[in-house]
């Protein structure tokens, strides 16, 4: 009996001193949760440094450690391809902490995490016309910062993007039998320092390639019908032609069973 009375006791005690390894933190110095933090960073678990920040944020809302701990954070989260909980940090550093050479250098992290979160550029145009209005806002906001060539360099390759992007949704229309769709676009000229004559389409990848083509055809292409809808074309096209009813010539097996009236 006693055998057993003793087995549970430290049965129990290990129950609890590994639930005791559960117990949530709280109220801890400022210097503890940043230390933690950074300590999560480095060993790449973003969920926990997270935790850890909204700990520090919670706890110790006047913390001298945010200003850099919010900064570190943005930079942890683009590190890792997020880029945009990287954005929120650094909206959130503008907002409470930035000032002077800070704000200038977030406010490049920002442009920096708008263009790399852009891999395939020809699928979100918006974020490419927002990101291009950011960088020139930067432009005009800080004339002289150090950052201006990297700013520069994400710029120009946008702005090639942008010009790929308007030919190839001109090609677009084209097939689709909207020649007015097509002009508008062409007739959007990139900025006057680009040549378009000069501009390469980027190579995209053979397994890419099978289901987005090149921006003018695709390997299905010759699946599609070489029809013209009348919903696609344009009003001025073929405006006077006048329609007439199609009678169809075609037989079906079952037409013995469709009654004739």
């Amino acid at each position: 009996m006693m055998i057993r009375i003793v087995i549970m006791a430290v049965v129990s005690i290990l129950f609890l001193s590994g639930c005791s390894k559960e117990v949530e933190e709280y109220n801890k110095p400022a210097d503890y949760w940043y230390g933690k933090m950074v300590t999560a960073v480095a060993d790449g678990n973003l969920e926990k440094a997270d935790g850890y920040f909204s700990s520090l944020q919670s706890e110790h809302v006047a913390s001298p450690l945010l200003n850099e701990g919010t900064l570190i954070m943005a930079q942890a989260h683009m590190a890792y391809e997020e880029y945009l909980l990287a954005e929120h940090f650094l909206d959130e550093y503008n907002r409470r902490y930035a000032t002077g050479a800070g704000k200038e250098y977030s406010e490049f992290l920002k442009i920096k995490a708008k263009f790399l979160a852009l891999p395939h550029p020809g699928r979100d145009q918006g974020l490419i016309d927002e990101t291009l209005k950011g960088a020139l806002a930067f432009k005009q906001n800080y004339p002289y910062s150090i950052y201006m060539p990297l700013v520069n360099t994400m710029e120009t390759q946008l702005e090639l993007a942008k010009a790929t992007l308007n030919d190839q949704i001109a090609a677009l229309y084209d097939r689709l039998g909207k020649p007015k769709g097509a002009v508008f676009y062409r007739d959007i000229a990139p900025v006057t320092w680009i040549n378009s004559s000069e501009i390469e389409a980027a190579q995209v990848p053979w397994y890419r390639g099978m289901f987005e083509g090149d921006g003018t055809s695709s390997w299905y292409e010759f699946m599609i019908p070489q029809t013209r809808s009348v919903v696609s074309m344009d009003d001025d096209i073929n405006a006077s032609a006048k329609v007439s009813p199609v009678t169809s010539k075609e037989t079906s097996w079952y037409d013995f069973l469709i009654p004739s009236f």
